[in-house]
């Protein structure tokens, strides 16, 4: 296995027109969640992805196991939950750049995960750990849950990949949320922390400063993403900055971030530099920016790569 990450993907939907949703009589159903989006990311680029989970005995449940799993996700460490549903969020695209995410996910099977759902053998066979700051904050067990895959890990010698991913109503407290955040990117080796995330979990600092403190906390490899702008590395020996690739127009902003974390993985399993690593993730997270949902615009590795010739080509004419 390539990479394995853990976490609660929902079932997604969205009014099939713009404006307030109470306005709205027709949505379409779709799946997505941090975790998954990773993991269909990694796949579509030739990877092999396995996806720790639980979800509800009820009809979404079971489409949603078959849409991961069609996407080429192993889904046999996904459990069935008879006393709690699958998760459900709405999406309201009010206007271009207004994009609203109301969830209905308290008590979900996913919150209901814990350490004893960690099969030792199976995070031990994946090159890559992929955390995300969102599954602790589910509750205790989940939280329980990431510790016991982060030991494991640790144990054989898997990479961990931390993404903070801060959703700030998760958490009880903003102090809360900083304590574990903070303890978890202390145990992985790449943190990949938007300059918003490390502003809320350091206050306010320059680049060097907020990739200073993560290392500093423990971490090898520090990815801070500057949105539309790029994204800069740091380790103890070298720093960089890579930029982004233009686009026209933005249709759906979110997911853009786990298709970036998909393209770091790839980029690492297939050796690259780390300026080249950022560069593919940077375009792979401005191609799903450009489509309408969470994974339908992550790309397979051919269209990423005629993306990134067709913008080289548009600058050079």
């Amino acid at each position: 296995m390539d990479v394995v990450t853990i976490g609660e993907t929902m079932a997604l939907l969205t009014p099939e027109t713009t404006g307030k949703m109470r306005y709205a009589s027709h949505f379409s159903r779709k799946f997505a969640g941090a975790e998954t989006n990773v993991a269909i990311g990694v796949t579509r680029l030739g990877f092999q992805a396995g996806w720790i989970s639980r979800v509800g005995e009820d009809e979404l449940g079971k489409a949603m196991s078959s849409f991961v799993r069609g996407e080429g996700v192993d889904t046999s460490q996904v459990k069935t939950d008879s006393q709690a549903q699958t998760g459900l969020y709405f999406k309201e695209l009010r206007r271009e750049q207004d994009v609203r995410v109301y969830y209905y996910r308290a008590g979900s099977a996913a919150s209901k995960l814990g350490p004893e759902d960690m099969e030792e053998d199976y995070i031990a066979s994946a090159k890559y750990l992929h955390i995300t700051g969102i599954t602790p904050a589910l509750s205790e067990t989940c939280y329980q849950a990431v510790r016991q895959a982060i030991e494991y890990a640790k144990k054989h010698k898997v990479t961990i990949i931390f993404d903070p991913n801060i959703r700030e109503k998760l958490w009880e407290s903003k102090e809360k949320a900083k304590q574990v955040l903070l303890e978890i990117a202390a145990e992985a080796d790449i943190v990949l922390p938007g300059v918003s995330e490390a502003k809320y979990l350091f206050g306010e600092h320059d680049l060097e400063r907020y990739a200073s403190l993560f290392i500093e906390n423990g971490a090898e490899v520090v990815i801070l993403k500057e949105g539309s702008k790029g994204a800069s590395y740091f380790t103890k020996e070298e720093h960089g900055f890579v930029p982004s690739y233009q686009i026209d127009r933005v249709v759906d902003p979110i997911g853009a971030g786990d298709g970036f974390a998909a393209g770091v993985i790839s980029g690492l399993l297939e050796n690259l530099s780390l300026e080249k690593t950022i560069a593919r993730a940077n375009a792979i997270g401005a191609m799903v920016t450009m489509v309408n949902g969470d994974v339908e615009g992550l790309p397979e590795m051919e269209e990423m790569e005629r993306f990134v010739q067709d913008t080289k080509e548009d600058v050079s004419r």
